[in-house]
């Protein structure tokens, strides 16, 4: 016998040693080559298995896959009728890496964890995600958020398997069961173990037409267990549970039976999932030594061989030893599974994953090789070598084949089914090219799957890096929408060009991206049938962009004029402190939020507002005229806004509703409206002496009139005991608190409260509302002083101080007050000295109706979309006060605020990153804002959620409710 032959004997037997008598099953299987560690202490393997030399070739080493250079080779193999035992390199036959296409696909969004992730599928509205902790994840393919998270098992999940039928979810993990669940609840619906000792779990298939699930475990075998209600099932033996007996080598327990203990993670339950049927399978349910090593993968598949009838189900198995077996299967769950064909040689070079096309299995191995096998011939056509690493996930979708291996690379090959889906110029002369080839992920890819969501395609890996990364594919796709229905991809694709424009207003240097940005949006709103100007700002700052839709013709006489405000300007991005995480300009989706300058403020809820109309314009649903006014010079105190508005009131016309979108919700969790926000008053308070700056010691004395001293006593008369704010007459106008206005306090407050009681007592923390929201301030920001630090005395002094203005209080009037109070002061001290009062800038409050028709609308919107947040709290809340200044309603009936950011990408906050428990936020300086997070009470996330802030609440107020 061959030394070769000799050695492939002696790794299967010891693969079927520890396949019974593991000490630690997860670090036996194949799964375990994503952690760090060289399997060496196998000593005391020794007097029971082969030598430690010829072990040591085919121990896992974590290093000997690392490699960050995935090479591409390709072979050509003719085929024979013995199984191809003899295989023939051809290197010309495919290109080499060198031609290939390396180009990455977009990243479209990725989702972080903190385990590793070993399993995925992907449902209709959900990606789930089995880790090594034992738990499933559910994302919402809506908005990328993690919707649910629940502890499955004990052990490792190793596999997750969604019914054709879509009614179960099924999981095998490394404490030897199987469980059951429903996709949408994840409530588990049947818990089925073996009394076998079988070891890990690696695979699991579901046969919809026989009602029975299949099982590939570590002891070699392959069991079924129907799930068909049925008078003949056994009861479970308690005993039996692998919880419950003693291990079959050690007196201990197995090592299922107690699970270390943790704390729980933010978010999720440390509690062991339960509920459901519990199963026990018949002990003549299997199939022993259904391969020479473990059952790492399985297909069910229908009408992909000749072997069986067409309507027939048949299971496709691949296993350590290297062979792909096909089953027939029985409709009597008492017959024995039976062998129809064996594909490949026994030469443990192992199967770790399958994926079909049609009559064609490809089947991914060891050290990256891939094969391709015809199920009616039952030939090798072809091998593939992909990677350098093990291939441990195959996925067929649209036409091309999708591996990734243990470097972290993923690869899309074109295949015999290419060209039905080919829409490029590009035209492949042969098959199975290499079309991309990426780096998908730091750490090893352990599991992918493909899908078709809302006419996009997307390609999910996920790997030992903790993370999901979704690919998106659809770029050459074209989408057949329906009437009216935009393609949500659109929003998302629209704000990340949006956010690449350096629009920063307070520096000269961006003046041209500030242009750039303008005519982007400009382009935008008139692509989408918008009537547009560019509206010219005096002194040559940024233009403000000006686009009208009208609504239906039918309505005409009546409609409704409604002005969205928004600025495309925003403020700078350095990163000289490392808190972003990304290149602020280049939009990135992490976790349910997308990253980028300004999505926040304010290019996200301009998008958000543009898309809704553009969707109920060719829904045939725009009942009203909608006005956008978006400005370029917000964040430089709006130069030039209100002149520009002025100059072309003519153009923009009678308004009768105004709505924002440039505030904050109460915390991150309660959405909230605005009707009414603070004014502001900026001014600076200036005292200057007719001498140059002086030594203290030299001339200083009691007849110098020093301006600093004069400006600290004339800014002290301001402000008395308790704030209160001394100018004459300073509070006559403020509206007194009425009873409605009183109890929306208290329904916020009980809100607050109830969510986060930590922010009590309620009296407190409604008075501290009552004083930020519906009160006036005064605050003294800063002072300064000509001369430098040390014994001079300065000839200069100036302090910029602000007043937050509330409804009813006239700016004019305030200002008029302010300069004759702080005259008077200055005339009191009797000094040489000459006082200046400037007015930097001003915007006036505002107040609107709560209980007017858009207004009420709204409310509406917003309840249905997030449904109540805790019974008998109203969404009807007035919104904290904002330093931003929204303009002034100069024609308007009332105005209102849609806040689209949660308080967590507030401008004040670092750009860091926190997690709360169960909700994971992302602070930044107006950096981030939610993909599209919706109150849920369920998985069922609501019907019509858009992927960028709440654009199914921004498209409802357009229609005719409203007015």
């Amino acid at each position: 016998m061959s030394t070769q032959a000799t050695t492939i004997q002696e790794y299967r037997r010891f693969e079927r040693w520890n396949a019974c008598a593991r000490t630690s099953s997860f670090r036996d299987s194949v799964i375990a080559s994503l952690m760090p560690l060289r399997y060496r202490s196998v000593e005391g393997l020794v007097d029971h298995g082969p030598s430690l030399d010829s072990l040591r070739r085919y121990q896992w080493s974590s290093s000997n896959t690392s490699s960050d250079q995935d090479s591409e080779e390709a072979l050509n193999t003719p085929s024979s009728e013995d199984g191809d035992r003899h295989i023939t390199a051809d290197r010309s036959a495919l290109s080499q890496s060198a031609d290939a296409d390396e180009s990455s696909p977009e990243l479209f969004h990725r989702v972080q964890h903190d385990s590793s992730i070993l399993a995925l599928t992907v449902s209709d509205k959900f990606i789930y995600a089995g880790t090594q902790d034992g738990d499933i994840l559910a994302w919402s393919l809506a908005s990328y958020e993690l919707v649910a998270r629940i502890k499955a098992h004990k052990r490792a999940v190793l596999c997750l398997t969604l019914s054709q039928d879509g009614q179960f979810l099924f999981s095998g993990a490394g404490d030897a069961i199987v469980n059951a669940w429903c996709p949408y609840s994840l409530k588990r619906k049947y818990h089925i173990y073996s009394t076998y000792d079988v070891g890990d779990i690696f695979s699991v298939a579901y046969s919809t037409q026989f009602q029975t699930i299949y099982l590939g475990a570590q002891n070699t075998s392959i069991q079924w267990c129907s799930l068909k209600d049925s008078d003949s099932r056994q009861t479970p033996n308690e005993e039996g549970h692998p919880d419950k007996r003693n291990h079959r080598f050690f007196d201990s327990k197995q090592a299922g039976a107690k699970a270390p203990t943790r704390s729980a993670s933010p978010g999720r339950s440390a509690e062991l999932a339960t509920g459901g049927e519990i199963l026990e399978i018949d002990q003549a349910h299997m199939k022993h030594y259904a391969h020479f090593g473990y059952v790492y993968c399985m297909l069910m598949v229908r009408g992909a061989s000749r072997l069986v009838e067409p309507d027939e189900e048949m299971l496709i198995s691949g296993g350590g030893d290297g062979s792909i077996k096909l089953w027939k299967l029985s409709e009597d769950p008492d017959d024995v599974i039976e062998e129809i064909a064996c594909l490949g040689e026994d030469d443990a070079e192992s199967v770790l994953s399958l994926a079909l096309d049609g009559s064609f299995l490809y089947s991914g191995k060891l050290r990256g090789v891939i094969e391709l096998w015809d199920l009616d011939t039952k030939q090798k056509l072809r091998v593939i070598k992909a990677h350098n690493g093990d291939v441990m996930a195959l996925q067929m979708g649209w036409g091309f084949l999708f591996s990734a291996g243990a470097t972290g690379f993923s690869r899309k090959y074109s295949t015999v089914q290419y060209g039905q889906y080919n829409r490029s110029s590009e035209n492949f002369s042969q098959k199975y090219q290499c079309m991309n080839r990426w780096k998908s992920h730091e750490g090893k890819v352990m599991a992918s799957a493909t899908t078709n969501y809302n006419g996009q395609r997307f390609y999910i890996t996920g790997a030992s890096d903790n993370s999901v990364s979704i690919w998106n594919f659809s770029e050459n796709h074209p989408r057949a929408n329906s009437v009216g229905e935009f393609q949500e991809d659109v929003l998302i694709k629209s704000l990340q060009e949006f956010v690449s424009y350096k629009t920063i207003s307070s520096r000269p240097d961006h003046a041209e991206d500030c242009r750039r940005g303008a005519t982007f949006l400009r382009k935008l709103f008139k692509k989408y049938g918008a009537e547009t100007e560019m509206l010219n700002t005096d002194n040559h700052h940024n233009p403000v962009v000006f686009a009208r839709f009208s609504g239906k013709q039918a309505t005409s006489a009546k409609r409704k004029k409604i002005l969205f405000y928004g600025h495309y300007d925003v403020v700078g991005a350095d990163d000289k402190k490392g808190n972003w995480i990304i290149d602020p300009f280049q939009m990135k989706g992490i976790n349910g939020y997308l990253y980028g300058r300004g999505v926040s403020d304010n290019k996200g809820p301009i998008m958000a507002a543009l898309y809704a109309v553009v969707d109920c314009k060719n829904e045939g649903l725009l009942d009203s005229d909608v006005i956008f006014l978006i400005e370029g010079e917000e964040e430089s105190g709006s130069r030039g806004f209100m002149e520009a508005v002025k100059r072309n009131k003519e153009l923009i016309g009678d308004i009768d509703y105004i709505l924002l979108a440039n505030s904050y919700w109460l915390d991150d969790d309660v959405p909230c409206l605005t009707y009414g926000l603070r004014g502001v008053l900026h001014a600076t308070i200036s005292v200057d002496s007719n001498h140059p700056d002086v030594h203290s010691g030299v001339d200083g004395s009691f007849m110098m009139d020093e301006p600093l001293f004069d400006l600290t006593s004339i800014l002290s008369e301001l402000k008395g005991r308790h704030n209160h704010i001394k100018i004459p007459g300073f509070y006559d106008n403020i509206l007194p608190v009425t009873e409605a206005e009183e109890a929306r306090y208290d329904d916020i407050t009980d809100t607050l409260i109830r969510r986060n009681p930590e922010l009590g007592p309620a009296s407190a923390l409604k008075a501290s509302l009552m004083a930020r929201w519906r009160q006036p301030n005064l605050t003294v920001h800063r002072y300064k002083v000509s001369g430098p630090e040390g014994s001079l005395v300065s000839c200069h002094a100036s302090a910029a101080i602000s007043l937050r203005l509330v409804p009813n209080q006239e700016v004019e009037d305030v200002i008029e007050s302010l300069k004759t109070y702080l005259n008077d002061a200055f005339q009191e001290l009797d000094t040489h000295n000459h006082l200046t009062i400037t007015i930097d800038n001003q915007a006036e409050p505002w107040l609107g109706n709560p209980d007017n028709a858009i207004f009420q609308t709204l409310e509406k919107a917003i309840m249905e979309v997030w449904g109540p947040i805790d019974p008998p709290s109203r969404p009807s809340q007035p919104a904290p006060a904002s330093n931003l200044r929204p303009p002034r309603p100069t024609s308007s009936q009332t105005a209102a605020t849609t806040p689209l950011s949660q308080r967590c990408a507030s401008l004040r906050s670092p750009a860091t990153r926190r997690r709360r428990e169960g909700s994971p936020c992302i602070s930044g300086r107006a950096a981030v804002s939610p993909a599209s997070a919706f109150w849920r009470r369920s998985l069922e996330p609501p019907r019509r959620i858009y992927p960028a802030d709440r654009r199914a609440i921004a498209r409802i107020w357009i229609m005719s409710g409203c007015g």
